[in-house]
This record gives structure tokens, C-alpha cells and sequence, in this order.
């Protein structure tokens, strides 16, 4: 009988607009994707969940906005770990980092697919502000979690890369009547809807309707605005959006929460 920690297993640490680490562990490997808390904090975060952050082995990175790199450097130097991104990645975050070993530095580019131990994982290019963002996909045993978040919009490249996933982290970013009437400055607001932006809470339910399948069994609502969003409305406009595509929500597949203070369990694909 296999033991429960053969195939992925995985912890949303935290997700939202302050702060974005993901956990993921196999048999051989324990990554973070993004590490936007202080070091501290990450490693309360993973003591939440039976973890240590001496097992970690390497953090990968989507693009070098602070919520997405804080404790980056930290971390990687007092546990040793390898930082994978890909190049212009690394010249924009290089400096906020602080001093790295040589070794500890390796590039991931885009639209490529990297073994690291006994996981798959393949980057894809995401619209968003950054230099050159991209996200990934974890592949194991025939499973496979999908993470997209910080995108302005899902094209239909990134559709066909990421469908038919096991379980997904996707976007939420903004309601959208609350951003309009809330208190950002226009230029924000309009950097927010753009092109390279955020997903609305609107936006990612009608793509998600559009890339999961009957295989896919979790999907947790990511990087929700602290000023623009509130976790409920997130999650019954995706709910509603998503039962009028029959999709099965909450019958095929559970819908599921993130946080920016409390790590998800642990679940098992």
C-alpha cells in the first residue's frame, strides 16, 4: 500500500495582496512557490502545519513583487535552499535580496518544464507588471496542481496549458464594484482591471469555467485584495457564476479558501 505522501501534497500558506507562499511536498522534494512573508513568518506558518523549515529544499519564484519575495533571501541563506526563476526575474529581485551563493541560484525560464526530484514542473507566462511573470504546474503520479494568480487576464495559451487539472490556486483578485467605489487612486484602479493587472472575482470564475474538469476535484480562491474584496463575496460570486456554467461546484468538486494569516491544511492529490 502506498503511503499518503507518495503522490503531492500540498498547504497554501498564505495568499493575498500582504503576503503569497504555497508549500508542496513529495517523497523526495519540499518547495515553496513564492515566499512573501517576513522569514519569521514563514516559519510559523509552516510549524501550522507539521513543518519544518530545515526540510525545505528549493523556492521558486513567480516575479519579484515584494508580496511574492520577502523572505526570499532570508530563508535561502539560513537553510541553504536553491532559488529557481527565470532570468529577468532574477535581475529585477537580485538586489532586494541581499547576498547568495553562486550555487543557490539557478534559472527556470519560461515555458519550460524542470524536474526536481520526483516532481514535474512546468512555468507558463502570466500577464501582470512585472518584468517577466510566469507561474507553475506540479505533475506527479499522473496528478497535477495548477497556480495561477496575478494576471490581468487568462489567454487562450494559458487555457490550454492549464486545464484539466487535479486541484487549482486561482485568482480572485477584486470585486469589482468595490474597487471602483473604493479609495485607490484612479491610476491604481486602473492598473488593477488592466491588461496586466489582477483577475476579478468575475473574471477568474469565468475562466475557471472554461479549464476544469471532471478530474478536478479542489479549487482554492487566491491572492484576494485586503481593501478591494472580502472573502465571502469572492466566494459566492465564483459559486454563482460557476453553478450557471454547470460546472458541479460543491458536487464534483469542493470550492475552498485561501488566507494571508492561516495556512490551509495540508491536503493530499
Amino acid at each position: 500500500m502506498q503511503s499518503e505522501q507518495s503522490d503531492l501534497r500540498i498547504s497554501i500558506l498564505a495568499s493575498g495582496s500582504s503576503g503569497n507562499i504555497t508549500y508542496i511536498e513529495t517523497d523526495q522534494m519540499k518547495v515553496l512557490v513564492d515566499c512573501g512573508l517576513s522569514g519569521k513568518k514563514t516559519v510559523e506558518m509552516l510549524s501550522k502545519i507539521g513543518r519544518r523549515p530545515e526540510d525545505l529544499n528549493a523556492i521558486l519564484v513567480s516575479h519579484e513583487h515584494t508580496d511574492h519575495i520577502k523572505g526570499v533571501g532570508i530563508l535561502a541563506r539560513k537553510y541553504n535552499l536553491d532559488i529557481y526563476a527565470n532570468e529577468k526575474t532574477w535581475q529585477a529581485m537580485e538586489p532586494k535580496l541581499g547576498k547568495l551563493k553562486v550555487e543557490q541560484k539557478f534559472h527556470f525560464p519560461n515555458e519550460k518544464t524542470l524536474t526536481l526530484g520526483d516532481i514535474d514542473i512546468s512555468s507558463f507566462a502570466v500577464s501582470h507588471d512585472a518584468v517577466d511573470p510566469q507561474f507553475y504546474t506540479f505533475q506527479k503520479n499522473n496528478k497535477r496542481f495548477v497556480m495561477l494568480t496575478d494576471t490581468g487576464y487568462v489567454s487562450d495559451r494559458m487555457r490550454g496549458l492549464v486545464k484539466d487539472a487535479d486541484a487549482y490556486l486561482f485568482e480572485s483578485n477584486h470585486d469589482l464594484s468595490m474597487l471602483r467605489m473604493g479609495r485607490y487612486p484612479w491610476s491604481l484602479k486602473q492598473r488593477i482591471i488592466g491588461d496586466k493587472g489582477h483577475l476579478s472575482n468575475e473574471d477568474g470564475a469565468l475562466a475557471l469555467a472554461e479549464i476544469i474538469s471532471d478530474r478536478t476535484k479542489r479549487i482554492y480562491l487566491g491572492h484576494l485584495s485586503k481593501e478591494n474584496n472580502i472573502k465571502e463575496v469572492a466566494h459566492q460570486t465564483v459559486e454563482e457564476i460557476l453553478e450557471r456554467k454547470d460546472t458541479g461546484v460543491n458536487e464534483r468538486f469542493q470550492l475552498l479558501d485561501t488566507d494571508p494569516d492561516e495556512p490551509c491544511a495540508l491536503f493530499t492529490l
